[in-house]
């Protein structure tokens, strides 16, 4: 397929307001906010901190009373709920209901996760471990499961899977093709952008090529996706920005939760947790659709070590 047909299938798979799918739940409002909120614009980002901070507040607002309180307009208001998935104003307000509800149903308030210089270390284990459960559960709400059924069904009949990854990225690369090696799929992590591109340039129809970038503007990443993307082969992106530039040569985008950052707490530390959950899913996925050779085929692998554990 090449990348002119592949873009009007997106288009048409979007339809022409850009939004795909069901609206998200009301609790994955808060996630999409999250992960959206950093490429926003400012004014926009306004509505969507105003909407994720009081949501019953704002479920009682109008559009004009919402664009008032937060000095925007009536349109910005509109194009962000756009943005975090809705079709419009209306269907936000809703949203904003149900989550009011729930919270106002006894579910205990956020603690802060920042982390001081002279903090006790068991209030560090704390604070990391309530932040990758947020993490987690944001990534889970916001995963768009009709893109990763797709990714899933294309990695699991796929001739020949290729991830590109750079740094902490490049680990999550390297997890997941070592999990589809393990059942029996050939599968090659690239963190070298040279040999990522001569390789990307042997892929065609029915390959796959994955690109893991929290940015989603690694250039390094983004080039050999393009190659492959350009060649033919199905290309899935796993970012935490889903308008990055790294999703216009993507077929299926799998979104992550886009947790805050810190001096102590760097985004690679943040962003690795939600791509992890991502890869597991990815990984499940693909042996439940390939269990007969799966199965078989993770016995051989445990078998083969099993003497590496032995005491």
């Amino acid at each position: 397929m090449t990348r002119d047909v592949k873009e009007i299938f997106a288009r048409e798979r979007s339809g022409p307001s850009g939004v795909s799918g069901a609206p998200p739940a009301p609790a994955a409002l808060a996630a999409k906010v999250r992960t959206l909120g950093p490429s926003m614009t400012r004014s926009m980002q306004r509505v969507a901190e105003a909407v994720a901070g009081d949501p019953a507040g704002c479920a009682a607002l109008t559009v004009t009373g919402l664009a008032e309180l937060t000095g925007t307009s009536e349109a910005t208001v509109v194009r962000t709920a756009r943005l975090l998935g809705y079709p419009g104003y209306r269907d936000l307000r809703l949203a904003l209901a149900g989550l009011a509800a729930q919270q106002q149903s006894g579910r205990a308030p956020a603690i802060t996760t920042d982390i001081a210089v002279d903090d006790p270390i068991a209030d560090v284990v704390a604070k990391l471990a309530y932040d990758e459960q947020q993490t987690l559960a944001d990534t889970a709400a916001g995963l768009d499961t009709a893109q990763l059924g797709a990714a899933v069904a294309a990695l699991a009949t796929a001739r020949r899977t290729d991830v590109y990854g750079v740094g902490a990225s490049g680990l999550v690369a390297q997890d997941l093709t070592q999990k589809l090696l393990r059942i029996g799929l050939m599968a090659h992590a690239h963190s070298d952008p040279h040999l990522a591109v001569t390789n990307a340039v042997q892929l065609r129809a029915g390959d796959v090529a994955v690109a893991v970038t929290h940015s989603g503007s690694t250039g390094d990443v983004i080039e050999p996706l393009r190659v492959a993307f350009e060649r033919g082969a199905t290309t899935v992106a796993i970012t935490g920005r889903p308008d990055g530039p790294v999703t216009q040569y993507a077929d299926h985008v799998l979104t992550t939760s886009t947790a805050r950052e810190s001096e102590l707490r760097p985004a690679a530390m943040s962003s690795r947790t939600g791509q992890l959950l991502v890869v597991d899913c990815l990984f499940v996925g693909v042996a439940q659709r390939t269990y007969e050779t799966a199965a078989p085929a993770l016995s051989a692998s445990y078998e083969a070590l099993a003497h590496r554990h032995r005491s």
